[in-house]
């Protein structure tokens, strides 16, 4: 990958679900502890964030199961998408100011970064922000400056509306109906970036 650009540009992104499969990977979790074999073609039709239905949960039994196995999903084997850590690591390389804004539970924090950490990302302790809300993420984003952010979630793209901030949508089945610039694969960052 050559330089992308001769200056320093500061990079946004989501984790679950941008930078790694968190979603696909607690459907396998919840198929093995349900036992139960649904189709992974179910879950790439599912329309909402939420994975539950897919195994007749309701939304109760949903968020107890998400709860009891969150250490599950959280750490242990969940993929990184293809391209993902290469990308990142070519950017910090670069010299790009690489940011992390995820919204999972603050508790989680540390072990969230060290997981990154051992997956290969490169991570920098002040420019990881972890514990807030969807749509507190959108105040960090600004106040961050920063050039480019890319997320999975519609709630929070869809507040995002700063001229200066260039968004990108990471392609998943509960975001088709968004019209922001989407990426399918880590390795057409350059080709953006370069356009």
């Amino acid at each position: 990958m050559k330089q992308l650009r001769d200056t320093t540009m500061k990079f946004g992104f989501d984790i679950d679900d941008t930078l790694i499969s968190l979603r696909e990977h607690a459907f396998h979790i919840y198929n093995k502890n349900l036992n139960q074999s649904v189709s992974i073609d179910v879950f790439h039709e599912i329309e909402k964030v939420e994975i539950h239905e897919a195994f007749g949960l309701t939304a109760e039994q949903g968020s107890n199961m998400w709860k009891s196995t969150l250490e599950e999903i959280y750490y242990t084997s969940c993929p990184t998408y293809p391209n993902a850590v290469e990308t990142l690591v070519e950017l910090n390389k670069q010299g790009h100011e690489i940011y992390y804004i995820t919204a999972r539970p603050s508790e989680h924090g540390e072990r969230t970064k060290q997981w990154m950490i051992e997956q290969g990302f490169p991570i920098q302790d002040d420019r990881f922000f972890c514990g807030m809300k969807d749509q507190d993420k959108v105040q960090i984003i600004q106040e961050l400056k920063l050039d480019y952010y890319f997320d999975d979630k519609p709630d929070v793209l869809n507040t995002l509306s700063d001229d200066s901030l260039k968004v990108y949508v990471m392609n998943q089945s509960y975001n088709q109906h968004l019209t922001i610039p989407r990426i399918t694969n880590w390795s057409e960052l350059k080709e953006i970036i370069n356009n």
